[in-house]
């Protein structure tokens, strides 16, 4: 199993034949794909797709069958609309209970605070239509909550953790909000053995094979949590045991079939952010070029599975490659081949 890893991922996260028949399937089957680079999560989406446009993954937005909010790590992610409600209920306590005490004393948001801010929130979007942040961050100055210095971004962070509210469709360059209960279905709460069980079968279905401190890494549960979830999901998964460490993956995934050898990745993908471990595709050497010290992950060529160079996008639409090695003329011929379906992506 192990010798053929990023084969079996690129099938997995459907960046080998991109099949999905629309975004919210693209995202549905990932369970949930990082997106605090709102473009690259577009593109991210895209790459799934067997056909797909720029437009048809922001109209899945408009039309809320997928959305943005912050489900865990404090970090946002795209969602099919269906998993909001369990995935924030399961993995977002976590993240309060680690922010709570911090955010008291260097944000002044103790409970009084914040609940006054709740309040001030709720009453903005009452009407259940997206309100722009700048819009609700006027809402809460008038209201002697000061929004300044991060702390308008606290609050809706906060917020979306409480499943009081998600983000909606953009503004110009603005993000907007929208309260969860007009914008997602309500749905009957999972038990927390269930939500495990089908976390586990989720991130394996667009991750796996994986250990269960990827899966700890990706969704922020505690080692003893993740290893529980794996568990419960056992007798519906694949595993071997190498090296010391457990590989996981669906037992109905699909068999690899021919794919291209090349891909263009965009920032913070899955296929790069998705596991604790990134070794096995990307060279140690040369991690801090792809993972940088401020947080940032760049925009990425894979080449037979692994990363072959960081690319940004040129003032005229073409792609600059800054290779990690040297690369063969062919390898250039198809990342620009690859580059060419972003570029369609864009323009359609």
């Amino acid at each position: 199993m192990l010798p053929s890893l990023t084969a079996r991922r690129l099938q997995a996260q459907r960046i080998a034949t991109p099949v999905a028949a629309s975004p919210a399937d693209a995202v549905r089957h990932m369970a949930a794909m990082q997106a605090q680079d709102y473009h690259a999560a577009l593109w991210a989406v895209g790459l799934r797709m067997a056909d797909a446009t720029l437009t048809q993954v922001e109209d899945a937005i408009v039309r809320g069958e997928i959305v943005r909010t912050w489900p865990m790590r404090g970090t946002l992610h795209l969602l099919a609309r269906e998993d909001v409600r369990w995935m924030v209920a399961l993995l977002a306590p976590r993240v309060q209970a680690a922010n709570a005490a911090r955010i008291a004393r260097d944000v002044g948001f103790d409970a009084p605070a914040l609940a006054h801010g709740r309040q001030v929130m709720e009453q903005a979007l009452r009407d259940g239509v997206p309100v722009a942040r700048s819009e609700l961050y006027a809402r809460l100055d008038a209201a002697g909550i000061a929004s300044g210095n991060q702390r308008g971004l606290h609050l809706l962070n906060w917020l979306a953790h409480e499943s009081v509210l998600c983000q909606g469709p953009r503004h110009g360059k603005q993000p907007t909000f929208v309260l969860m209960d007009a914008w997602v279905p309500p749905s009957a709460p999972l038990g927390r053995d269930e939500a495990l069980h089908r976390l586990a079968l989720r991130y394996l279905q667009g991750h796996g094979p994986a250990t269960v401190a990827d899966l700890a890494w990706w969704s922020g549960l505690t080692q003893k949590d993740a290893l529980h979830a794996l568990n419960l999901a056992a007798p519906e998964l694949g595993h071997e045991i190498r090296d010391g460490a457990t590989w996981w993956w669906r037992a109905d995934a699909p068999a690899k079939s021919r794919s291209r050898a090349f891909h263009l990745l965009p920032a913070f993908d899955e296929y790069l952010i998705g596991y604790r471990n990134r070794t096995p595709v990307l060279d140690a050497a040369h991690t801090r070029r792809v993972f940088g010290v401020n947080g940032l992950v760049a925009a990425t060529a894979i080449v037979r599975g692994r990363v072959a160079a960081t690319w940004k996008r040129e003032a005229d639409g073409g792609v600059a490659l800054d290779p990690l090695r040297t690369l063969e003329d062919a390898e250039h011929a198809g990342i620009q081949r690859a580059a060419q379906r972003w570029q369609r992506f864009l323009a359609g």
